[in-house]
């Protein structure tokens, strides 16, 4: 059926050269809305003709066709262009559906259901990391953490990616307290602020965040984070199962699929920058 529109479409297109202008002028008139956008919000014209590599006249009266719908605006005094009233509008609603949680709330239930793990998504509460939202698989692993949970910074995986992705000072004030309460087996992990920083360097270099049977007993997971458009730690998104079950290295599929979400989570935030220097395309289900 969108086949049979598509093609009656394309033909009543070809058959009307004014409508196929139209459609034609509509998608450049986006292209320099999204051009606009991505140079802060303002920018001349000749500044915004040499990005787009199109004569200024053209685009002069491209820019008049957007003040008259109120996408643009010109200021009176440096002559620059900006994001109009209606423009604004868009952005602001488009603003509203990005919850982080919510989100990630389709990239959890997957998570769980391919890779047969548990998956949660944390932020960073007052008291540290916590969770917001949690997904089972059909075997559901038994833990003694669920929505609501707040785990550590040094001693779990979501906690390490919060730790060496985000700056927080609420972060190092974390630590601090958890390196002074560490029991005798905790400290042969990280026993020094120097021990914690040289774990946080790697975790960046992986692109995610790995314990085996450091915070639970038998358990292992993997976390990585979920960027926003200002590039801070939005959350960060965590699959863990049993240590004998899932191979939780930072180059296992499970490390790809985890990051790979938590990236396409964060493209939807508005982050345009790589997350993470592994593959973002997800791994298929085991």
């Amino acid at each position: 059926m969108y086949d049979t529109y598509a093609m009656r479409n394309s033909q009543e297109l070809t058959r009307d050269p004014p409508r196929r202008q139209k459609v034609q002028s509509a998608e450049y008139g986006l292209v320099v809305l999204k051009t606009l956008g991505r140079l802060g919000g303002a920018a001349t014209l000749s500044h915004l003709a040499a990005e787009l590599e199109a004569p200024a006249a053209k685009l002069h009266r491209y820019l008049a066709s957007l003040k008259d719908t109120g996408f643009v605006e010109q200021d009176p005094q440096s002559g620059r262009y900006l994001l109009g009233a209606e423009a604004i509008a868009i952005g602001l609603a488009a603003m509203r559906q990005t919850d982080v949680v919510g989100l990630a709330a389709p990239a959890l239930a997957e998570l769980a259901e391919t890779m047969g793990v548990s998956a949660f998504v944390a932020i960073l509460g007052n008291g540290g990391p916590t969770i917001m939202r949690w997904e089972e698989p059909l075997q559901a692993v038994t833990v003694n953490v669920r929505a609501g949970s707040i785990l550590p910074v040094l001693w779990s995986a979501t906690g390490r990616a919060f730790g060496a992705f985000g700056k927080a000072q609420a972060i190092d004030a974390l630590i601090q307290s958890e390196l002074k309460a560490a029991t005798s087996a905790q400290k042969k992990l990280i026993g020094s602020r120097k021990a914690a920083e040289a774990m946080f360097d790697e975790v960046r270099q992986t692109g995610c965040a790995v314990v085996r049977d450091v915070l639970l007993n038998g358990i292992s997971a993997v976390a990585a984070p979920v960027f926003d458009a200002h590039g801070k730690v939005s959350a960060v998104i965590t699959a863990l199962g049993t240590s004998g079950q899932i191979d939780a290295s930072p180059k296992s599929k499970l490390a790809a699929a985890v990051m790979a979400r938590a990236e396409a989570i964060g493209v939807r935030l508005g982050y345009t920058s790589k997350a993470s220097p592994v593959a973002k395309k997800a791994p298929p289900a085991r």
